[in-house]
């Protein structure tokens, strides 16, 4: 039994489309494979433990070249591994995640392709006192870039949305204070309920002047929907055990099964934070979103930049490897896919997701095949918790 578990989710590293891809446009999608052939990728350690081990990974990164495809996996892989299938009616970043942890949705969150209903946006302005403008969904660079002088100029909120589950707000900070903005999303998320209960009301700040040199800050903030059941992280603190959650853990589950928590600025933050919380002596789990492999590279389509977060990624693993304690296990996994060359949209791909587990304790190379549902992770997170 492991005393820590640090289960650390890479956003949207998805390892080739699942049989339902169809359903969702993206047949042909494979992160992996296009990050592998990138001359950015190199990622010995997840090697090492077995990655390229895991069911079809290496037929698809080889592409028919039988020979390729034998010399990829490790002869001896030091961990163990598997392909998870997920079982939820979508393939978004809240509905990955809960199942992750233990819950399974049936029916996909709402989303708004033709923006929200006026009716509601009347309702939401009245609540609020400003007036919201845009209302369709937009690339959230791209809409400050076009929408955020004339926002800046009437006070206006720019509220967006996507191809995910989400009611997005950009304010620029000199005009609207962020602790309004939050208000304001608090706002949103408790009158979008029902048939537009979405799964997260996102606060996106900006600075910047004029279209020229407008960024997004790191004071983003999620407002999510409560999981409609108990997760495993709810077992791990009902077993008087502690559940540390990195990024935007916290927001995901709402709090919900959360001893403590801390936001990150990107994936640098997240491993630095990472490697802090293994110095502390706990008992249960940390639970690590990096989340720029989706937001940076994925959703723009920057296959360099994604191998390249990657590489990052596998160096960093080095130097937590050596430091884990003999009752520590080390969980990789994902959420989704994103595949960065994938062409039929900009948007999330319906993918199978890697499960890598090493821990000085663990027996290395057990394979443990394709499995059905991401709650996979969280049986062998209960499990090797004992709860």
């Amino acid at each position: 039994m492991a005393k820590r578990v640090f289960l650390i989710i890479l956003d949207s590293f998805g390892i080739g489309e699942e049989p339902d891809a169809a359903l969702f446009g993206d047949v042909g999608s494979h992160t992996l494979r296009s990050c592998f052939a990138s001359n950015k990728f190199n990622c010995p350690n997840m090697r090492k433990i077995g990655l390229f081990n895991i069911d079809g990974v290496a037929d698809a990164l080889a592409r028919g070249n039988t020979a390729f495809a034998k010399s990829l996996p490790e002869e001896a892989p030091i961990g163990q591994y598997a392909r998870m299938r997920e079982l939820s009616a979508g393939k978004d970043t809240i509905i990955g995640h809960w199942e992750l942890a233990g819950l399974v949705s049936p029916r996909p969150m709402p989303t708004f392709p033709d923006g929200f209903p006026e009716s509601f946006i009347r309702q939401f302005e009245k609540a609020v006192g400003r007036r919201c403008i845009v209302n369709k969904p937009y690339s959230g660079t791209d809409v400050i870039r076009d929408y955020g002088e004339y926002a800046m100029r009437n006070g206006n909120l720019i509220v967006y949305t996507s191809a995910d589950s989400v009611f997005q707000i950009a304010a620029n900070e000199a005009v609207i204070p962020i602790e309004e903005l939050y208000r304001d999303c608090e706002i949103a998320r408790e009158m979008l309920q029902g048939d537009l209960a979405v799964g997260r009301v996102i606060a996106r700040p900006f600075v910047g002047t004029d279209a020229s040199n407008f960024k997004r800050t790191s004071r983003r903030h999620d407002y999510a929907l409560s999981p409609f059941g108990p997760t495993v992280l709810d077992r791990i603190r009902k077993a008087g055990k502690t559940v540390y959650g990195i990024g935007k853990i916290n927001d995901i589950f709402n709090g919900q099964g959360i001893s403590d928590f801390v936001r990150t600025s990107g994936n640098t933050d997240g491993m630095n934070k990472t490697m802090e919380y293994a110095a502390i002596d706990f008992e249960g789990l940390c639970f690590v979103n990096l989340v720029d492999f989706d937001s940076l590279y994925g959703h723009r389509r920057n296959p360099d930049g994604y191998a390249e977060a990657l590489s990052e990624f596998d160096f960093w693993l080095t130097g937590f490897m050596k430091k884990m304690r003999e009752d520590d296990v080390l969980m990789i996994s994902a959420d989704h896919g994103c595949d960065p060359c994938f062409t039929a949209h900009t948007d999330h791909t319906r993918e199978y997701v890697p499960l890598l587990m090493y821990g000085p304790q663990l027996i290395p190379g057990v394979d443990h095949g394709t499995v059905q549902g991401f709650t996979f992770c969280a049986d062998a997170v209960s499990e090797l918790l004992g709860v």
